[in-house]
């Protein structure tokens, strides 16, 4: 396997923006919990490498040294030199460290394994997700469980009818109240619009007494 593949892969992962370069860069997606694989060069310092596994620890993901120079990588990648990088993508993640792998199964045998194992489950999640998104759209919805078959007749319960209370002997039947009718239509009593007024009295003035005279 030639290793300009390889290199090629990381120069594809960056222009599709899933490849971070740099210490600060790294570490920040590392922490969020966005790296997949840490690649670091094979001639970066101790120093470095110290931070890269912290890096790792911190982001729980997989850290590589790889078989290329700070200026191999930054050649490929577009700067003067590169030290450490970060691979965002699962599947490319895991073809990366795959081809490693075919360069040195020894070195890189087991950490291809772990991330191509991560890329699958990774896949089938984003299956249930596309699939549940499709049928949502269409509407469609999970069938509905069937109903369990009825019983026969013969073999139901006969119904039982609520029983009377019985009365004792010479016991009347409880009688029933009727019911007043509302305000509205009760009758209204008839009464003298006259009743308290008081009568007048015929004084002087009276108009009977100017006819008289």
């Amino acid at each position: 396997m030639d290793s300009n593949n390889i290199l090629s892969l990381l120069g594809l992962a960056l222009r599709g923006g899933r490849l971070v370069m740099g210490e600060e860069p790294v570490e920040a997606v590392a922490r969020a919990r966005d790296a997949r694989v840490l690649l670091l060069a094979s001639d970066a310092a101790d120093n470095t490498r110290r931070r890269v596994e912290h890096f790792a620890d911190a982001g729980q993901c997989l850290w590589l040294r790889v078989p290329f120079t700070k200026a191999e990588l930054g050649r490929q990648l577009g700067r003067t030199s590169v030290a450490v990088a970060a691979v965002t993508d699962v599947g490319l993640a895991s073809a990366v460290v795959n081809k490693l792998a075919q360069l040195d199964p020894q070195t890189y045998g087991d950490a291809a394994e772990r991330l191509e194992l991560k890329a699958k489950r990774a896949a089938e999640r984003r299956a249930e997700q596309q699939a549940h998104e499709r049928n949502l759209r269409t509407g469609k919805r999970k069938a509905k469980k069937a109903a369990p078959p009825e019983e026969p007749a013969a073999a139901k319960a006969p119904s039982r009818k609520p029983r009377t209370p019985v009365r004792p002997a010479g016991e009347d039947a409880p009688k029933r109240r009727k019911s007043r009718p509302s305000k509205e239509n009760r009758p209204k009593p008839r009464t003298d619009p006259y009743a308290h007024s008081r009568p007048v009295k015929k004084g002087k003035g009276s108009f009977r007494k100017k006819e008289q005279s």
